[in-house]
């Protein structure tokens, strides 16, 4: 419950979580996913289990971008999760950037010890290692070289649903874990002018559905040579800041030039006859997205859910009583929820509405679904039944000015007729927020980086700096140089405004600007 409460310093508020954001960043966001409901360990290092919330937002990313992957003409398949370790060693520059990930079979059977327990069987050892899915460059790679012969089989365009293993040794649910659910795009092209066409559409796709659906506003832009996908020509990002002002990578697309082409055999024979390479391109986003959506929107009460991702977007509490009164309540929640679902639709879909019949008190249901974060939580009393009214509460403005609980009554009818406006409302709201947040913490005046960044709790966003891309020993330098300061390179804006100075690092002549932060 959140509640006003007098101290020796005066009014203070107490909310829902037990630690504030101000208090302590990272404990506040474990504890949202708890209380939120999202996920939970699982009993592995670095594996969560993603409960019935969590994984329903997971369902709508999945379902809306689903739909625009294939708008683009891609089709989905699936790939095995274990894959040859030849495979990988095709690449080297690919294997060596996923080596220390890397989780191996290289047994097919267990035996009794002898002791109780079990360990692997000597004569059950595989023949060749197998590869737990880091990502699928290389395996859907070898099916290209069977599947695209002639010039007319191009552009292949690929995609699959899938979790990934990627054996991380500091984890934390959603945006780094052990195994993961993604998607990875994979698509084949005739020439490095389409490839890189797909590449910045995937960039572009990922961009519009984090400032749409997930109402987080990011920065897209190339990433520099030292953070490039292992075995990629060019890497490109979608960047977003989160509350913390620390940055986080919210989807990549890679444009992977000729490199695993080769290395697979992705030959095709070209109007003339003659053989010629592929280029490909990858890219992926995550469920380190619900991390994202966590940290961009929550507040010291739990998690504020953009309606266009929430699994309900209406939940309907009736305050029941164990009285003669219950039946009336139960009755009229049930018609209001049945009106909404008939009343329109919010962002070309019907609305989606819960009423809660549980068996918990009608408080206790409602600080619930705060913490989860749904963007309307209705309660319907024995008052709302005699008068024809409702109270509403809208997730992303909890309070009034004065630290009350904003709960509106409101008529019936006139609710129902302006809930897809309101659900629409709220989903603006809360990108508004985020992005005056962005734009507010992206500094350009800024000459002392270590200055800036004085301290390892100050809050600093993220420095805009014009540069000249340095590469090898100089890149290096800068490198190291950022991870003194914990700051890394967090990519190049493609809107960003043209270099007109001298680069930040050398004060050799600039070609771009670069943004810098530090990062999860």
């Amino acid at each position: 419950m959140t509640r006003r409460t007098q101290g020796a310093t005066g009014t203070r508020m107490k909310h829902a979580l037990s630690v504030t954001r101000a208090q302590n960043f990272a404990e506040w966001y474990q504890e949202v996913i708890a209380e939120a409901e999202l996920a939970e360990e699982s009993g592995v290092r670095g594996c969560m289990v993603i409960k019935p919330w969590g994984y329903g937002i997971w369902e709508r990313i999945q379902t809306l971008m689903d739909a625009q992957i294939k708008a683009a003409g891609v089709e989905n398949c699936y790939f095995p999760l274990f894959i040859p370790l030849s495979y990988f060693a095709r690449e080297a520059d690919h294997v060596d950037g996923f080596a220390k990930e890397m989780a191996v079979v290289t047994h097919h059977r267990l035996i009794a010890d002898g002791k109780g327990g079990l360990v692997p069987d000597p004569e059950a050892k595989l023949e060749e290692p197998l590869i737990v899915r880091p990502t699928s460059e290389t395996v859907i790679g070898a099916a290209m070289s069977r599947w695209v012969q002639s010039w007319r089989d191009l552009p292949m365009l690929t995609n699959q649903w899938a979790n990934v293993v990627r054996w991380e040794m500091r984890t934390r649910m959603f945006l780094r874990t052990s195994e993961f659910l993604w998607q990875e795009g994979h698509t084949a092209h005739a020439d490095k002018d389409d490839a890189m066409r797909e590449t910045l559409r995937a960039l572009e796709m990922y961009r519009a559905f984090s400032e749409g659906p997930l109402a987080m506003p990011v920065i897209a832009g190339e990433k520099p040579e030292n953070e490039r996908f292992p075995g990629a020509d060019a890497t490109y990002s979608i960047e977003a800041m989160m509350q913390d002002g620390k940055a986080l990578q919210a989807g990549t697309s890679h444009y992977l030039g000729t490199t695993f082409a080769e290395a697979a055999g992705i030959r095709y024979q070209d109007k003339d006859g003659g053989l010629a390479l592929c280029h490909t391109t990858s890219w992926g986003t995550s469920t380190r997205m619900i991390g994202g959506v966590i940290m961009t929107h929550g507040d010291d009460d739990g998690l504020r859910c953009p309606p266009q991702i929430a699994p309900q977007q209406i939940v309907i509490v009736p305050m029941l009583r164990d009285n003669e009164e219950d039946e009336a309540v139960l009755h009229y929640a049930r018609g209001l929820a049945d009106e909404l679902r008939g009343a329109g639709q919010a962002f070309c879909e019907p609305v989606r509405v819960l009423l809660d019949t549980k068996g918990a008190k009608a408080q206790a249901k409602r600080w619930g679904w705060v913490k989860k974060g749904a963007p309307l939580i209705v309660e319907v009393g024995p008052r709302d039944v005699a008068g024809g009214n409702v109270a509403v509460i809208r997730r992303d403005r909890l309070y009034t000015a004065e630290g009350k609980l904003a709960s509106a009554i409101v008529a019936r009818a006139d609710f129902v007729a302006q809930a897809a406006a309101t659900l629409e409302d709220i989903q603006a709201s809360l990108h508004a927020e985020a992005k005056a947040r962005l734009d507010a913490n992206i500094r350009r005046d800024v000459t002392d980086l270590a200055a800036h960044y004085a301290g390892d709790d100050k809050f600093a966003g993220w420095v805009e700096v014009q540069w000249a891309r340095p590469t090898g020993a100089a890149l290096e330098a800068i490198v190291e140089q950022l991870k003194g300061l914990k700051l890394t390179m967090r990519n190049a804006p493609l809107d960003a405004a043209a270099a007109d100075g001298a680069c930040f690092f050398t004060g050799e002549k600039a070609v771009e600007r670069i943004l810098i932060g530090r990062t999860y």
